[in-house]
């Protein structure tokens, strides 16, 4: 089908009050009338609209007993869930750039980075240094400025400035274009395979970038999913669904302990992501929309 084959969009706009009895329509209950409609001025219904999926018995069919204030404490439950994976993210990132500066500037010197010979054949590497040198120009950092205003190499950077400077995401896509020689004593430090590591960062520089964009997570289908590392432990019975929240949550406790300065941060940081998880959305089946055993406190990479 085509674009132009399509139906125009014809829903008119709708006013608080009426998004609310539509949603009333649907069968939700709301008690608190004047609360909920102040909420909505506060969250866009299709904001909203998102945590109502999980307490649907059909399309635009609430299960019957479903309240407003069930949907509302969803909403609460997952922004503080993204509060948990967007402060534990920004542990990892952090050690990741310094690994990398580290590593691969030992390697290959300050701008081993700017030389095709040391990434993979298959890297994308013009892209790739195309967007570096943009994300350089456009940095407000003050070491950029100084490097810029002093050395005659601008807007290519020495690695170990270069990693500070690029997302999470350019950092994840230098990994997978490194050889072997780099990408092996990375993964090494974290106790994991290179193509595993690979994965691992890609899926959490997009579960990151989720975080950034209010994105719900609670229940989401994660479409950039990690491989799972070979063993007993990424089984079905212990990790029933690789695209769900769960498998998020271990494998970056996993990468925490191996951060030894944030040795304290990762304990406390699991026994708040327990407490958070003893009062879960009151959704049907909410344990198993995060990916989640029966006994999934009992995981092996997770007590």
């Amino acid at each position: 089908m085509t674009q132009s084959s399509l139906p125009a969009y014809t829903k008119p706009w709708q006013s608080i009050s009426e998004q609310l009895k539509l949603l009333q329509s649907r069968g939700l209950v709301v008690q608190d009338v004047p609360q909920a409609e102040k909420f909505l001025q506060h969250i866009n219904y299709y904001r909203f609209s998102g945590y109502c999926l999980a307490f649907e018995a059909s399309r635009h069919e609430f299960v019957k007993g479903t309240t407003f204030e069930d949907v509302y404490e969803a909403y609460a439950f997952d922004v503080a869930l993204r509060d948990f994976l967007a402060e534990a993210l920004e542990v990892i990132e952090v050690d990741v750039r310094a690994t990398i500066a580290l590593m691969f500037g030992q390697k290959f010197g300050a701008f081993g980075h700017t030389i095709r010979g040391n990434f993979r054949t298959k890297f994308r590497f013009e892209e790739w240094t195309e967007k570096l040198r943009d994300e350089s120009k456009r940095s407000s950092e003050l070491f950029v400025e100084h490097f810029s205003q002093t050395y005659q190499e601008f807007p290519d950077l020495p690695c170990w400035m270069a990693t500070e400077v690029m997302s999470f995401g350019m950092l994840s896509k230098m990994y997978a274009g490194m050889v072997d020689q780099v990408q092996n004593p990375i993964a090494m430090r974290y106790n994991l395979q290179k193509g595993d590591l690979e994965s691992i960062l890609h899926h959490l520089s997009y579960v990151r970038n989720l975080c950034a964009h209010h994105c719900r997570v609670w229940d989401r289908r994660f479409s950039i999913e990690p491989r799972l590392p070979q063993g007993l432990n990424w089984q079905p019975n212990l990790v029933p669904d690789k695209n769900r929240v769960f498998v998020t949550l271990l494998m970056i406790y996993r990468l925490l302990k191996r951060c030894p300065l944030h040795e304290r941060f990762a304990i406390e940081w699991r026994r708040q992501v327990n407490e958070l998880m003893k009062l879960p959305p009151k959704a049907q089946n909410a344990l198993k929309r995060m990916g989640m055993p029966e006994k999934w406190y009992n995981h092996p990479y997770w007590t």
